[in-house]
């Protein structure tokens, strides 16, 4: 019998970025992930993502702390490992279109404090809004992976991924990434689809699901088998629920096939023992909701990712209305279908949620629009798949007209201005960045560390007047 050629799967390690994120709210420290490194880059790991995502507006906002400072801390702890972030196309890691020239300088700045793999991808699958983020990634020689957000619906055929995969490949991308926000995509579906995907482009497979239904490791375990080449997967003290399959049990999934990743159970054991006390932690303050944590197969149905289970919770607990719960995810679908059948990931995720909350709070559909629920209609964020309902268009937008041009096509340069703003802040070039995209959050961030910076001159210049007797 002939041997089957060995095609080892590569694995993207998530524990440091999605794997929190979608958890315990993106809340992981850095002081918490540096002391893991070490054993983590001894792995052989295809790359650890680490950040990107919502880690930026958490580090800022809730951690108080420079998510540079984080990039450049862990590009220093991992030697051998590559690592990769997640880039919102022309919406950077923030919730609206920015300039070109921002959106090239972030790319800049993100490669020179360390980043190996941006994973660039658009909440609507517009292309024209990753045009900018791919030129920039290619010019300073990162490597650019392209990422198709999945979903489901009638406009979504295996030819229309097909084609938009040769789109990809033709635009520069080095690889391609399938980016199932919600865990949708079955084990048969995902064989079918990488089997698609790879009579139409010569571009690396790389799977991103979530356990959020429950189905997320036969479908790593099918789409392997039809040819994808990485899959993303969490250390298992922050895997399954809303989060990645377990990194140890696809490993051993793997072991006695073709697809072996080489990778050591017992290094994989010592780092998952690190993260279990962590985990413990987080479920004993509450922090990690246990509802997040088990399966949901209607997931299927209403088609909303784990970060956006997470942000209607905790919206609905702030209103008191968490009984309106399982009213809100059967609106959810229905705003969708409203505005585009957009796939639900940041920032349209936030937008078609908010959307479902505040119809059933108010007890009227679209009594209540929020002004990004107005921008999405307008064409602000770009093309959806499929058409708007014309009705709630109007209802929303009066009689303003849409464009249809690449939104940031109608953007002036903004970083000189962002320059100017920040100034009195600036401390690296990378504050005018962070200043650009969270302005307020960024603002509060920089009086913080200039008491903090304060406080450790005054403990310095005391420790030295003690040391020094005039």
């Amino acid at each position: 019998m002939a041997e089957i050629e060995k095609k080892p799967v590569k694995i993207v390690e998530t524990v440091l970025r999605d794997a929190h994120q979608s958890l315990i709210a993106t809340r992981m420290t850095t002081e918490q992930m540096l002391p893991i490194v070490d054993k983590m880059d001894k792995v052989g790991f295809h790359a650890v993502e680490c950040w990107g995502g919502a880690t930026f507006d958490a580090c800022l906002r809730f951690l108080k702390e420079d998510p540079w400072e984080r990039l450049r801390k862990l590009k220093d702890g991992f030697k051998n490992t590559k690592l990769q972030m997640l880039f919102r196309g022309q919406n950077i890691l923030g919730y609206n279109h920015y300039a070109d020239d921002v959106v090239e300088y972030f790319v800049q700045k993100s490669v020179a404090n360390g980043i190996d793999i941006i994973r660039i991808f658009d909440c609507l699958n517009d292309i024209r809004n990753l045009q900018t983020a791919v030129k920039a990634a290619n010019k300073e020689k990162a490597h650019v992976q392209i990422a198709l957000c999945y979903t489901l619906g009638d406009a979504y055929t295996l030819d229309y991924w097909k084609k938009i995969a040769k789109e990809i490949e033709e635009m520069g991308a080095d690889s391609l990434c399938i980016k199932d926000m919600a865990g949708l995509l079955t084990p048969y579906a995902a064989a079918e689809l990488v089997g698609a995907l790879k009579e139409s482009t010569a571009l690396p497979i790389d799977l991103h699901t979530h356990y959020t239904s429950g189905v997320a490791s036969m479908t790593y375990l099918k789409a392997v088998e039809a040819g994808c080449d990485i899959i993303d997967c969490a250390m298992s003290p922050f895997a399954l629920g809303t989060s990645q399959p377990a990194t140890e049990v696809m490993v051993e999934t793997f072991r006695p096939t073709p697809y072996d990743t080489g990778y050591n159970q017992n290094l994989l054991a010592e780092i998952a023992d690190y993260f279990r006390p962590l985990r413990e932690e987080c479920l004993k303050s509450g922090l990690m909701n246990p509802k997040v944590l088990g399966v949901d197969i209607k997931a299927l149905q209403y088609q909303v990712p784990g970060g956006m289970l997470s942000n209607l919770v905790s919206q609905l607990k702030e209103a008191g209305k968490e009984d309106k719960y399982q009213e809100v995810l059967e609106e959810i679908p229905k705003v969708r279908k409203d505005f585009g059948d957009p796939p639900l990931v940041t920032p349209s995720s936030q937008i078609v949620g908010t959307q479902a909350v505040m119809n059933v709070i108010a007890g009227e559909r679209y009594k209540l629009v929020p002004k990004e629920s107005k921008k999405i209609m307008l064409g602000e964020f770009g093309q959806t798949v499929a058409p708007f309902n014309k009705e709630v268009q109007k209802k929303i937008i009066g009689e303003e007209t849409p464009i249809t041009c690449r939104p940031a096509d109608l953007i002036q340069p903004q970083l000189p201005q962002f320059e100017k703003e920040c100034a009195q802040w600036k401390q690296q070039d990378e504050d005018v960045l962070s200043y650009a995209l969270f302005p307020k959050v960024a603002e509060e961030f920089f009086k913080y560390r200039e008491a903090q910076q304060k406080k450790v001159d005054a403990a310095a210049a005391d420790t030295k007047s003690k040391a020094y007797p005039v």
